[in-house]
């Protein structure tokens, strides 16, 4: 291989000149992927409920010379979705990555005891945020000529974890959703692929990982025998933005550091059915 065409691969994971929204991005994972996509050279907007939280992250975006734009939206309101990708239109004209990360659990414990408003919350935010504010954002790209949409699911969408039900049944649709819009969009050249993160160490998973009898099962039945960080993330959400995955769609690439998915996850005192 001549440098040339070395540096021709590595040029296809180069972002210069995209506009990345990123959802969920003051903190976890979101706020990983959100640099790394700067990083990569991508402007970035940042969504998320809390606008101090936003700017934080804005000003370390701007610090790698990249523009930052934080706009505060609740994405399970779609005329809030509305008004974000406005806002987002506004500043920079055009919406290439498009990364629906936000993401909540409210509820650990056995489905018996869900209630309505739990159910309404969690699947208000894990899928119908995404499903609509992909809708508004693939409206855009398909009159651009193309785009990425890489959706934030879980190894829970794929083996359910105990105790996380509700939860799991969002990331199974997030699955599903990443499938149906691939397969419809791809005619437009709008690719969209999702990633499956296991145990992570953010704050909506901190119950697994903090807890010595759940971490150290999640840690036994790992390959790699522990707990992923959230920049870990970032590096399957940057091939998938960028040209090098141009023939990846419908895809959901599990990063679980080689789980054994026979085993579950579950929280004292729920345990599996006889």
């Amino acid at each position: 291989m001549t440098e040339e065409q070395r540096k021709s691969f590595l040029e296809q994971f180069h972002l210069q000149g995209k506009v990345a929204l990123v959802t969920g991005g003051s903190r976890g994972i979101g706020r990983s992927i959100a640099l790394g996509l700067a990083d990569a050279g991508s402007d970035v907007v940042l969504a998320s409920r809390k606008l101090p939280d936003l700017e934080a992250v804005a000003q370390e975006i701007a610090h790698r010379g990249r523009k930052a734009l934080a706009v505060a939206a609740n994405v399970r309101q779609v005329p809030e979705i509305e008004s974000l990708v406005k806002k987002a239109m506004d500043e920079f004209g055009h919406i290439d990555i498009l990364v629906n990360n936000a993401g909540t659990n409210p509820t650990f414990g056995s489905v018996f005891d869900v209630e309505e408003g739990v159910w309404d919350v969690t699947m208000g935010l894990n899928l119908k945020g995404y499903f609509f504010l992909s809708q508004a954002v693939g409206r855009l790209m398909k009159d651009k000529g193309g785009g990425s949409i890489i959706n934030v699911a879980s190894t829970a969408g794929i083996h359910p974890d105990l105790g996380l039900g509700v939860y799991s049944i969002t990331k199974a649709g997030v699955i599903m959703l990443t499938q149906v819009l691939a397969q419809e969009w791809g005619q437009y050249n709008i690719r969209v692929n999702a990633i499956a993160p296991g145990v992570v160490k953010t704050r909506l998973s901190a119950l697994l990982w903090s807890t010595p009898e759940i971490r150290k099962m999640v840690e036994g039945n790992t390959a790699l025998g522990r707990v992923a960080e959230p920049d870990e993330m970032v590096g399957a959400v940057l091939f998938l933005a960028s040209d090098a995955s141009s023939y990846v769609t419908a895809q959901t690439i599990v990063l679980d550091g080689g789980h054994f998915s026979s085993v579950q996850t579950f929280l004292p005192g729920i345990q599996p059915a006889k």
